[in-house]
């Protein structure tokens, strides 16, 4: 084996090294929690008349959609349960600290994490599971 094939074969090694714990927590995380989430972020991109408010900006659902995506997968190794999803990625800001809000097209505005906790008791009634499961 020459210099060269040692060197992409080192690389090669280095990538796969650094991909695993990212690949072995995606795996971890139960397939009816993934499908959960997957839920709330549909949920967020089928908003009619909202936006959704982060650091005091305003956005479309899909771009809210697509932040809520790369923040799940940046926390992915955090994130065990839909729960945690709602908790540690789709609540508030982590750099300022503020809530995420929902603004209605009346003007209502709500924490995003008391509209995802009431969207994932539905879903949860829909995959027949106890809503004490998601309490507080």
């Amino acid at each position: 084996m020459n210099a060269k094939n040692i060197v992409k074969l080192n690389v090669l090694l280095l990538l796969l090294l650094l991909a695993a714990p990212s690949f072995l927590s995606a795996q971890s995380l139960p397939a009816t929690e993934k499908q959960k989430i997957e839920a709330l972020i549909t949920q967020v991109g089928d908003l009619q008349d909202a936006n959704f408010i982060r650091n005091g900006s305003t956005y479309e659902p899909s771009t809210a959609v697509w932040f809520l995506r790369g923040k799940w997968n940046y926390n992915s190794t955090d994130v065990k349960s839909a729960r945690d999803f709602i908790d540690k990625v789709a609540s508030m800001s982590g750099t300022s600290g503020k809530p995420y809000l929902i603004r209605f097209k009346d003007g209502k505005e709500i924490k995003s994490s008391e509209f995802l906790l009431a969207e994932l008791k539905k879903i949860e009634f829909q995959f027949g599971e106890s809503a004490s499961k998601i309490a507080p």
